[in-house]
């Protein structure tokens, strides 16, 4: 009898703790996230996010969007940071997901620099000259759209595709001649470069760039609340920037933790806020972005990386990719 007390004993432990994992594991939440520099890098630093979702956050760096994109398509990311090309890119085969908040419109936060000493002081010089880009990403978008404004022929550029990290190294090394790239690498190879064009020059010239948090539809459809809250948090940060954008200095706390979180030089950090605009809730519900823009913007960015050949297929409406209503919340 004492066995079989012992035994009945194990089998309820053992299940209890079964039940307890599963329960974890259905809970639990893997965000992928990136090197840009945004406001809400100071609520990931702070553990805010954690906090009002009340459970615990595995955070996942990324070095570039379709990296991110890798991660949800496999399951292993729930909640994940892109740019408009590579969300554009999954949309267009047909991934399950939703983009439920802008982060950031990208202006002069990415930007195209050519080395000092490359021999290229315009445009046309860079026919024959290595330019570096992680492809598919927001920056290999911009400088498609920078050449065909500038009516080159992408063909006649030697167009690598390197991540920001090996854009750093490469540039050391003086492989290349120039690069499409955002935070930290643009701030490094701006010490020894110029500056080209960014990606606000190339928004007017008719291929505009953002970033979007986006969720996986299935884990949306379970955890509508999670993702309204992470919205929330992410807003509540823009929204504290904008009231103390002033005070965020090289040497302020905000600054300092971003500068950390991203590998970034701390001096680099407010000109690159700077450099992209962040919607507060009021503008993410308007037609210009949630409740419609976006959508139409990631159409647009889909014809053309069909046009470049990076795509296949191009849905006729993209709205299906794009929720107002975690915001909304």
């Amino acid at each position: 009898m004492t066995t079989k007390r012992a035994l009945s004993s194990l089998i309820v432990t053992v299940y209890v703790l079964l039940v307890v994992s599963l329960s974890a594991h259905a809970e639990s939440l893997t965000v992928g996230y990136q090197t840009g520099i945004d406001p809400s890098k100071v609520a990931q630093a702070d553990g805010v996010y954690e906090q009002t979702l009340g459970q615990k956050i595995d955070w996942r760096r990324f070095n570039s969007g379709p990296e991110v994109v890798t991660a949800i398509a496999s399951g292993d990311v729930q909640i994940g940071n892109l740019g408009s090309s590579p969300l554009a890119a999954a949309a267009s085969r047909n991934l399950p997901i939703v983009a439920f908040i802008v982060s950031a419109q990208i202006n002069a936060a990415e930007a195209l620099v050519v080395r000092n000493g490359s021999g290229i002081d315009k445009p046309q010089d860079l026919i024959g000259k290595t330019i570096a880009t992680p492809f598919v990403s927001t920056s290999h978008y911009s400088l498609l759209g920078a050449l065909k404004h500038w009516g080159l022929d992408a063909s006649k550029v030697k167009v690598v595709n390197l991540q920001p990290a090996e854009i750093a190294a490469a540039w050391k090394r003086g492989d290349i001649d120039g690069a499409f790239v955002w935070s930290p690498a643009l701030g490094e190879i701006r010490k020894t470069g110029k500056t080209l064009t960014d990606a606000a020059q190339v928004g007017q010239w008719g291929a505009p760039t953002f970033e979007v948090w986006v969720a996986r539809k299935d884990y949306a459809q379970k955890h509508p609340d999670v993702v309204a809250k992470f919205a929330k948090v992410t807003l509540d940060a823009f929204a504290d920037y904008a009231a103390h954008k002033d005070s965020w200095t090289a040497d302020s706390v905000p600054v300092q933790k971003i500068a950390k979180l991203t590998g970034a030089n701390a001096a680099d950090v407010p000109e690159l806020l700077a450099g992209s605009a962040f919607p507060d809730a009021k503008a993410q519900l308007t037609t210009a972005l949630l409740d419609g823009g976006t959508a139409k913007s990631i159409g647009e960015t889909a014809k053309f990386l069909k046009e470049q050949g990076k795509v296949e297929t191009v849905l006729p409406d993209y709205s299906a990719y794009v929720s107002a209503k975690f915001v909304a919340e």
